[in-house]
């Protein structure tokens, strides 16, 4: 029996006055994160909420975040984090769907998470840092942290998938222990002296996982910030001493093209970790060589807790790679029969281990297509070399098809990066009648560049076979992105006439 909030209990009473959050000049000791918690477990219990019941969190990354965070997890309950940015009728989805029986949502955000509350008749607790510690301050602190066996859920991440309804993939407390322990130990290397940047988004797994749950375990400091702002995270490095920045590729190729990016003193730094989506070989090595430290790639979802694999400290570190399975993790790339394919070949990513989801949320014909005796389908297309190093080729459904051969946005994309005057890339499959898909580039240039998409078409079309080279290239001001600053290909679309026959 283990709840994923006993964590917090042992660290707040190793470490009570250390710092365990701070956003700016306001800090939560272990001991006051843990009383906030405790308060909150006791407002929830007063709700009616009983262990096993959905509680829907609307929250930036505050501090207010962890507190109602633990605070739900310690009454055994199961929390539903949302984005902040959804609207009402996302809401009433997330709140319908999990079935859950209350929300607590930001004061900015309490109007849309209100509408949707109302909708399915369920109560919006508003979160206003001074009425809500006045309302915390009315419940007395509830100690007891409810048992839970380890298979029970902690977590229900809603995953946005390429098509239909959203899905909530459920996390249990043994994969949210297990993942953020393997994460501190094995990757992070976290002590009690370390302090984690918290700009990856709490309510997203990558910031759950590496960035609250790994720095509660080990008593790290979390500092936050609200939303990403490239020359922010630079200020709140030096000004912490970070010894720990866990971020996108976007966030790296921010703070690298930032102003004072070249006056930032990033002395403090000891690992920089990125996920979410595969980082530009030529960012990564930008970003090292400006700021003088080691970036180490790794890879998850939602539904693995979610790391899964990493270039790990102290091994060989492959860049390009998201390197080996990590401790309590298998992994193997199998064919469409998913049978394991021959080393170096192509096929779709496979996971087994500690950090793999129960399941999908009421959703049992998506379970058994996803997860078959024990492995999940990632929906990734990747290789493995002779070393046990796994590299990502692409989404499986980015997969674009010209004229019967396999181009995969990533590749083009790499190539494209190499050009100095570019920021962010997207490659996406337009429909061509002859060719059945043609390649298309949606590029963002940095700062005063005025490169043309013709001189970036030609740019691509030195590096890459003929039948890979983008057929057309525009320019963006900016890319598409989801919550974690990661892009989102399958929003891009291509601007009217932009194939030229």
């Amino acid at each position: 029996m283990s709840n994923l909030a006993d964590n917090l209990t042992r660290t707040a009473q190793d470490h009570p006055d250390r710092p365990a959050v701070r956003l700016d000049e306001h800090v939560l000791t272990y001991a006051e994160l843990q009383e906030g918690a405790q308060r909150v477990a006791a407002l929830l219990k007063d709700k009616g909420v009983e262990p096993g019941d959905r509680v829907g969190l609307v929250l930036p990354n505050v501090p207010a975040f962890p507190v109602v965070f633990y605070g739900a997890v310690q009454a055994g309950a199961v929390v539903v984090p949302m984005n902040p940015l959804l609207k009402g009728r996302e809401v009433e989805y997330y709140l319908k769907d999990s079935g859950a029986k209350v929300v607590l949502a930001w004061k900015d955000m309490a109007e849309e998470a209100g509408k949707g509350a109302e909708a399915v008749g369920i109560e919006c607790i508003s979160v206003d840092p001074a009425d809500f510690e006045e309302l915390l301050g009315a419940h007395e602190p509830d100690t007891e942290v409810v048992e839970r066996d380890d298979e029970d859920l902690v977590v229900l991440l809603y995953t946005s998938g390429t098509t239909g309804q959203p899905k909530g993939a459920s996390l249990t407390h043994h994969n949210m222990m297990t993942n953020a322990a393997t994460s501190a130990e094995t990757l992070l290397e976290l002590g009690e002296e370390d302090v984690v940047m918290g700009c990856l988004p709490l309510f997203h797994v990558f910031g759950l996982t590496c960035g609250l749950n790994a720095s509660v375990l080990t008593g790290a400091c979390l500092t936050l910030i609200p939303r990403f702002d490239a020359a922010k995270a630079l200020e709140v490095v030096g000004r912490d001493r970070v010894t720990v920045f866990e971020g996108v590729p976007t966030m790296y190729a921010g703070m690298l093209h930032a102003d004072g990016a070249a006056d930032a003193d990033m002395s403090s730094l000891r690992t920089c970790i990125s996920g979410g989506s595969a980082m530009p070989v030529e960012v990564m090595k930008k970003f090292e060589e400006t700021f003088g430290c080691d970036v180490l790639e790794g890879y998850g979802l939602s539904e693995t807790s979610p790391v899964a694999s990493f270039n790990q400290p102290g091994q060989e570190r492959k860049p390009g790679s998201i390197g080996t399975a990590l401790r309590g993790v298998e992994m193997k790339i199998v064919d469409d029969d998913r049978k394991e394919v021959e080393q170096g070949e192509v096929g779709e990513i496979a996971i087994k281990g500690e950090n793999v989801m129960r399941g999908y949320w009421e959703r049992d014909d998506a379970t058994e297509e996803a997860i078959q005796d024990g492995w999940f389908l990632s929906g990734d297309l990747g290789k493995v070399d002779e070393d046990g190093y796994y590299f990502i080729v692409d989404r499986k459904k980015s997969l674009i098809i010209r004229g019967g051969y396999n181009v995969y946005p990533r590749e083009v994309e790499e190539a494209l990066y190499e050009h100095d005057d570019v920021a962010e890339v997207a490659v996406i499959g337009i429909p061509d009648d002859d060719l059945g898909e043609e390649v298309g580039a949606a590029v963002a240039l940095k700062g005063d560049a005025s490169v043309s998409g013709e001189d970036l078409q030609a740019f691509a079309k030195e590096r890459l076979a003929a039948y890979k080279y983008p057929r057309a290239v525009w320019i963006v001001d900016e890319l598409p992105k989801g919550p974690t600053g990661k892009i989102l290909r399958r929003e891009v679309e291509a601007p009217e006439g932009a194939l030229q026959k």
